[in-house]
C-alpha cells in the first residue's frame, strides 16, 4: 500500500485579501480566470459539477464553462442525461474550478436553470459539424453495448445530415448555474491558506474571510 502522508506542497505563489478584491465576484473571477488562461493550463474552463437528485445521492462529473457573465456559469449538455435528470428533481448545485498550477480553487454554490433554445442554438452553431453531430448520436448517460456501435450511430447521423445543416437537438442545451455564493481560494505556505467568501444578500454581495 501507498503511504501518502509524506506529500505535501507549500503554497507561495500569491495572496489574497479582502482589501484587494473585486466587489464584484463575477469580475473577480473574469480576472482570475484571464490569468488561469495566460499561464496556459490546460482546460482552464474545466469544473466539477455537483449535483443531488430526488433520491439523494450525490454526484459529480467535470464539464467545460462554455459562457459567463453578470448573469452566472453555462455549460451544456444533454437534457436526457444524469445531471439533466438531477437538477430537473434539484437545482441546487455547486461548481468547482481547480488550477493547482496557479495553486488556486474556485467555489460556486448557487441553482442551475435551462438556458433559452435561442442561446443554446448561438453555441451549437459555433461547434464543428462533428460535434454537432455528435449531441444526436450519444444517448448520454444510457448503458450501450459496444464502442463500434456509438461509432456506427455515429456515421448513421452523419448520413443523414449529409445533405443539409445538423439541427439543434431538442434533447440538448445549457443550463446556466447563477451563483449565491463564490469562494476564491489562494493556496498560503504553512496550510494557512486565503478564502474569501461572497455572499449574494438583498443588499447585494457581502465579502468575508474564511478559516482556511
Amino acid at each position: 500500500m501507498l503511504d501518502l502522508t509524506q506529500m505535501r506542497q507549500n503554497y507561495t505563489l500569491a495572496r489574497l485579501d479582502e482589501s484587494s478584491v473585486d466587489p464584484d465576484p463575477l469580475k473577480q473571477f473574469e480576472t482570475w480566470f484571464n490569468q488561469a488562461l495566460q499561464s496556459q493550463i490546460k482546460e482552464p474552463n474545466a469544473m466539477i459539477l455537483a449535483t443531488c437528485g430526488a433520491d439523494k445521492t450525490p454526484s459529480i462529473r467535470a464539464v467545460l464553462l462554455k459562457i459567463f457573465d453578470e448573469r452566472g456559469f453555462v455549460f451544456f449538455t444533454n437534457y436526457n442525461s444524469d445531471k439533466s435528470h438531477d437538477i430537473t428533481d434539484n437545482p441546487n448545485v455547486a461548481l468547482e474550478f481547480l488550477w493547482l498550477d496557479l495553486e488556486r480553487q474556485v467555489k460556486i454554490i448557487g441553482h442551475a436553470e435551462k438556458i433559452s433554445t435561442l442561446e443554446s442554438l448561438k453555441y451549437f452553431l459555433s461547434r464543428s459539424r462533428d460535434s454537432r453531430i455528435g449531441a444526436w448520436v450519444s444517448d448520454q448517460s444510457q448503458v450501450i453495448n459496444s464502442r463500434q456501435a456509438l461509432a456506427m450511430q455515429f456515421e448513421k447521423m452523419k448520413a443523414k445530415f449529409s445533405s443539409g445543416d445538423v439541427p439543434l437537438p431538442d434533447f440538448w442545451g445549457g443550463f446556466r448555474v447563477i451563483p449565491q455564493k463564490i469562494e476564491f481560494w489562494q493556496g498560503r505556505e504553512k496550510r494557512l491558506h486565503d478564502r474569501i467568501l461572497y455572499t449574494l444578500t438583498p443588499d447585494g454581495w457581502s465579502i468575508s474571510r474564511l478559516a482556511p
